[in-house]
């Protein structure tokens, strides 16, 4: 059962964004993502190999459910022993806990990395960049294909790095955004075709269950953001939104990609799987700049929304 102050948690959340957006990440010893990606790895260590299909469904489930019960447990002990020390030892503590599910600053700056390089002419520096946004191969692509990923890293990440986890803060606290996360680290690991075909699967269709209220939330606050704070044409990205949200693999992920075509007016593509926004311009180093900007509209876009569903659920008893 969750309980507290709705404003406790409306200030929490507030903070964090502030050490997020300041400070930015935890080292990497001291940051709870990386220790669940142990424990992920540690678990998938002891697993069937993947010629053992029923029995590495049977483990992956098992680790959907394990890993994700772990993190929001734990979470939820620390949050229950901070509130017994006060709200303000909460809102300190909490927040800093808060900050390492989410990531605002990192992904701005990991973009505008791949920006500059592009623009100094480094395609290798640009492509090398590129890894921290997405899992593809990069060796090969050409300047559009790279600013392509950039923008499509950067519009789907709207949801997983920091809308997610704040609407799952919003809803359920510390315990929600620390499962959320755990969720999210396990697809990005093992939910993938090939070797962990079977073994990932459970975490691939959790993690599209988990996000399909919060990436079409995303999209809907891009619509918005886009159009109040950026001032982009919010009814062509709702025309590519509706007419190839549908073309990704996932059920999730083309809903933010196509509303971030539509209104930054640039073809998205993936070779071999996707081409949205077709009939738009290829995009240049600058419309990467600008997918920066209207992820962090998004994100300002997003806290008073947020902020409002705590407060229902401060009315709501858990």
């Amino acid at each position: 059962m969750w309980s507290g102050d709705w404003r406790i948690d409306a200030a929490a959340l507030l903070v964090a964004i502030v050490v997020d957006l300041v400070i930015g990440e935890a080292p990497p010893s001291l940051h709870p993502v990386v220790w669940m990606g142990r424990l992920i790895a540690w678990i998938e260590g002891l697993s069937p190999g993947p010629d053992r299909r029923l029995a590495s469904l049977v483990a992956g489930a098992g680790m959907a459910v394990l890993v994700p019960a772990a993190a929001g447990g734990l979470a939820w002990l620390a949050a229950a022993g901070l509130r017994e020390l006060g709200s303000i030892v909460y809102v300190a503590a909490g927040s800093v806990l808060l900050s390492t599910t989410f990531a605002v600053r990192e992904l701005g700056r990991a973009a505008r990395q791949t920006q500059r390089a592009m623009e100094a002419g480094d395609g290798a520096g640009a492509r090398r960049s590129l890894r921290s946004l997405v899992s593809r191969d990069t060796r090969t692509l050409g300047p559009p294909l790279v600013a392509m990923a950039a923008i499509e890293s950067v519009a789907e990440n709207t949801t997983d790095s920091f809308v997610g986890p704040w609407l799952a803060f919003a809803l359920f606290g510390l315990p929600g955004a620390f499962a959320y996360r755990a969720i999210n680290t396990l697809d990005s690991m093992i939910g993938y075709r090939g070797r962990y075909e079977h073994l990932g699967k459970a975490a691939a269709r959790l993690d599209d269950l988990v996000n399909l209220i919060p990436a079409r939330l995303s999209a809907l606050l891009m619509l918005v953001a886009g159009r109040l704070l950026c001032g982009l044409p919010a009814a062509r990205g709702w025309r590519i939104a509706m007419r190839d949200r549908g073309l990704t693999e996932s059920p999730n992920a083309g809903w933010t990609i196509s509303t971030a075509s539509g209104l930054l007016g640039v073809a998205l593509e993936k070779t071999g799987h996707y081409r949205i926004g077709d009939g738009l311009r290829d995009p240049v180093p600058a419309d990467v700049g600008a997918a920066v900007r209207l992820a962090v509209a998004v994100g300002g876009t997003a806290v008073p929304v947020l902020v409002a569903v705590m407060a229902l659920r401060g009315g709501v008893s858990w």
